[in-house]
């Protein structure tokens, strides 16, 4: 816990219009207070202030929440990538609000407290299952401007210019994240909107606690942030950073507060869009008023597969991961993935197979539906993959140079998973793309910009900064969306939710959900052993099996000399993913936050 310090009597009331509306607020971490330091702080502000904490706060409203890396509640649970997102989510649920509601208070917080991905200034997708049983999905992609052009990043003689497309204001695309917040809003929202990015506005105002891992991330970046931003006071002028240290946003509040007062045009219309295009005329990117002005997210219809009795539900095109992952549990199911061991060398084996074939299709065949006719129903049909997966066998090596498609994302993004009381399901994922996006702030406001331009195929042939290729499917056009491998997905059974998942990471986020699928559904790990367990993934090319440093000891060194000696190439690397799930046992919701991360789970 630390101390908030709230600068004048007016920003008191406010931050008591808040907790008196929200049943048990001052559980929230950035809002906490042990009972001593409650009263001093309210004595300090006068009787007034004094009254409401006699109301507001009891020994059971403090007792009504569980906050810990794998928690528990009958009622509701919010998992993300900070503790102070997943405590303000949870406080709208209990104050009434439903998984919508919580979700738009989490992206917002989120905004504040985890920069590295969270944002105002990116994009990404909503998937969700309503308490009517309806299936939504929501693309609030970040969009190439206007003025942008498929060979944009090419030099004369047509080869890819290093950075360009990664750091910088030429990276950039138009921003998704506040339109797609409001389009929830507006369609699903039960609470009122201004109330939902208050929590994120004080947290900006009054600061948060960075942690070690947060620490060591900024400090990493500290060289491109200085040289994109010269003269920028974002965060805070010491450096480096170290963990207990308070971040202050200031001119991020204030945008934040624009947000909350005009909604959506508080971003894309007035002050704060001029400051973006100040900061892209000034930097030589090419984003332009226009594109913000003209920037709308689209609801778009869920891709449903079956997979051992369950029913997934997940996102479609311009995100490769919905198609990719329902290929690959279409083909593990007809390979009998169940009947291996987990994490055994026939198990990795097939898994990495199936994982050669979507990703060469995801090469070749995805793209923007906007733009380019994506045959979803043929890359998933049962004719097609019975052909794809016919000579897969465990422990059969193929070389991905023998693969080719079929048929005619520094991993940095953040996702949360959500339910309600009412039987709403909520899994959002979003990003900057790279680990603080472009590197970029926008002047005098606080945010960062995304660099999802990368995400598009800049020439055929040529990996992106995760390593992916594309073809014309996914080349550049004014207006188009990048592709994408983040992959929310909800799971049912008999018509009820039984997983909630989705992870960052890049190129390596859809193997990360296709593993905590197969571990807590087929393999009924608990949702806490799923989470620990060493993650693997293929992606055709590179032809290597990506492995945590975690299989190099223990008992993993038999399962990895066997692969070895069946002819797969093996490299290790750092974490993989980091996947925040909500998985439904009984009549009982079970939250876990990836180990990997500062991520945390509230329920209740």
């Amino acid at each position: 816990m630390h101390k908030v310090i709230i600068n004048n009597t007016s920003k008191t009331f406010e931050f008591l219009r808040w907790t008196a509306t929200s049943k048990c607020s001052f559980t929230n971490v950035n809002f906490a207070f042990s009972v001593s330091s409650a009263l001093k702080f309210f004595v300090f502000r006068g009787v007034l202030a004094s009254f409401f904490v006699l109301i507001f706060i009891s020994p059971n409203c403090l007792s009504a929440q569980q906050v810990s890396k794998n928690a528990t509640g009958k009622n509701g649970m919010v998992v993300s990538a900070r503790e102070e997102a997943s405590r303000i989510g949870m406080e709208v649920l209990m104050k009434g609000g439903n998984a919508f509601d919580a979700a738009i208070a989490v992206h917002f917080a989120l905004a504040v407290v985890y920069p590295q991905a969270g944002n105002i200034g990116g994009g990404g997708f909503m998937l969700a299952i309503t308490a009517k049983g309806e299936n939504v999905a929501l693309d609030f992609r970040e969009k190439a401007p206007a003025l942008a052009h498929r060979d944009m990043y090419l030099d004369a003689d047509g080869n890819v210019i290093a950075n360009l497309s990664t750091l910088g204001h030429l990276s950039v695309g138009v921003p998704g994240s506040v339109d797609g917040m409001a389009k929830i809003h507006e369609k699903y929202g039960t609470l009122p909107w201004n109330e939902l990015i208050m929590p994120a506005v004080l947290l900006a105002e009054n600061g948060f606690i960075i942690t070690e891992l947060d620490a060591i991330e900024m400090n990493k970046h500290l060289a491109d942030l200085d040289s994109l931003n010269p003269n920028n006071d974002y965060f805070q002028p010491d450096r480096p950073y170290k963990a207990g240290d308070t971040i202050v946003q200031q001119h991020l509040s204030l945008v934040l507060r624009k947000i909350a007062q005009a909604g959506k045009k508080g971003f894309y219309d007035g002050p704060v869009a001029a400051m973006i295009v100040r900061e892209m005329t000034k930097g030589g990117g090419i984003l332009s008023f226009e594109d913000l002005q003209n920037y709308q997210s689209v609801w778009r219809t869920p891709l449903v597969g079956k997979f051992y009795g369950h029913e997934v539900i997940t996102m479609p095109p311009p995100s490769s991961g919905g198609i990719a992952l329902l290929q690959m549990l279409y083909m593990l199911e007809k390979l009998k993935i169940k009947n291996y061991p987990i994490n055994s060398a026939e198990y990795i084996s097939l898994l990495v197979e199936v994982e050669r074939l979507a990703y060469a299709d995801r090469s070749q065949h995805m793209g923007d539906p906007d733009f380019y006719k994506v045959d979803a129903a043929g890359l998933l049909s049962a004719a097609y993959l019975k052909k794809r997966y016919a000579n897969i066998k465990p422990l059969a090596y193929t070389p991905s140079a023998n693969v080719k498609p079929g048929h005619t994302e520094s991993e940095q993004t953040t996702h949360f998973s959500i339910i309600d009381q009412f039987g709403n399901a909520v899994a959002i994922t979003t990003t900057l793309n790279s680990r603080f996006g472009s590197k970029v702030f926008v002047s005098n406001a606080g945010f960062l910009l995304n660099n999802e331009m990368d995400d598009f195929s800049s020439k055929p042939g040529v990996p992106n900064q995760f390593g992916l290729l594309g073809d014309s499917a996914n080349a550049i056009q004014p207006g188009k969306r990048m592709l994408s491998s983040m992959t929310p997905t909800i799971v049912c059974k008999n018509k009820k939710t039984v997983l909630i998942t989705g992870s960052p990471g890049g190129a390596t986020i859809i193997t990360s959900v296709l593993q905590n699928i197969l571990q807590t559904l087929v393999y009924n790990k608990s949702l806490e052993e799923a989470l620990a367990m060493p993650r693997f993934h293929h992606q055709w090319y590179p032809d290597k099996i990506y492995m945590e440093e975690g299989w190099q000891s223990g008992i993993f060194t038999m399962v990895v000399s066997t692969l070895e000696k069946a002819g797969y190439p093996i490299q290790y690397r750092d974490l993989i993913g980091r996947v925040d799930a909500i998985l439904k046992k009984g009549n009982m919701y079970y939250g876990g936050g990836d180990p990997r991360g500062d991520d945390m789970a509230a329920g209740y």
